[in-house]
């Protein structure tokens, strides 16, 4: 019998939800000002997602630099290794060509 009211009970959910979803009124086009201004926000996010970006790789390297003279001011080498997963330095320009091999 719990079986059947659990089944039940799912079914009235269901659809109410079904029934709620197709009451609500279809998307707005968006005009050319919508557009704009979504253009604009993107614009604007990409803008501070590089900015903290770019903190956040400063902040690494200043700790990295804090670490490394704390560690020398003790006496101790410490040679830096790059993470696994770190990214290699950036690649030259794509118009570039690689130098030619010597033979």
């Amino acid at each position: 019998m719990t079986t059947l009211r659990a089944l039940i009970a799912a079914a009235l959910v269901v659809a109410t939800f079904g029934w709620a979803v197709a009451k609500l009124p279809p998307p707005a086009p968006l005009d050319d000002k919508a557009k704009a201004a979504a253009e604009e926000k993107k614009a604007k996010d990409a803008a501070t997602a590089d900015a903290a970006k770019a903190a956040q790789a400063r902040a690494e390297d200043r700790v990295a630099a804090r670490y490394l003279a704390e560690q020398k001011a003790k006496g101790k080498t410490v040679t830096p290794q790059m993470a696994p997963n770190s990214q290699p330095a950036a690649p030259a320009k794509a118009g570039a060509k690689a130098p030619a091999k010597k033979q």
